[in-house]
């Protein structure tokens, strides 16, 4: 997690001004590219709450949500009223982000199995959860 982001040009700091329950707002395709799970396992160690953003690379995407790491899908946002250090409020149930009380983000609702996933805690809980609901043979 120390290195996350240290390699975009005025993030260098991210990493050591990070504090649990930051949100990561962002624009196009956040984690394309990236693979591995530590691309997601970063955030986590940091104490990252969650990453909206406009979209994900779909492996990045994947692999958050099978680890349980909130990521949303905004839908509607102007970016140019996101300063860094602003204090946000996401609120996925209702598909809302707040700053201030004004509403100033949506977000498209999370498919209902990507969901539950996150619900569970991540993937392996989710499919613990799912073997019991049925009776294997």
């Amino acid at each position: 997690g120390r290195y996350a982001l240290g390699n975009l040009e005025g993030y260098g700091d991210f990493a050591s001004s990070a504090r649990p329950g930051d949100i990561v707002v962002a624009g196009e395709n956040f984690g394309a590219g990236s693979s591995r799970q530590q691309a997601v396992d970063c955030f986590v160690s940091l104490g990252i709450s969650c990453i909206a953003a406009r979209s994900f690379g779909a492996i990045y995407w994947r692999n958050a949500i099978n680890a349980g790491f909130p990521v949303h899908r905004i839908t509607e946002i102007d970016l140019s009223r996101v300063e860094r250090g602003d204090v946000i409020v996401v609120d996925a149930d209702a598909g809302l982000m707040e700053r201030e009380g004004e509403v100033f983000g949506r977000l498209r609702p999370m498919p209902s199995v990507q969901r539950e996933i996150l619900d569970a805690g991540n993937l392996f809980l989710y499919a613990k959860r799912m073997k019991g609901n049925r009776e294997i043979h």
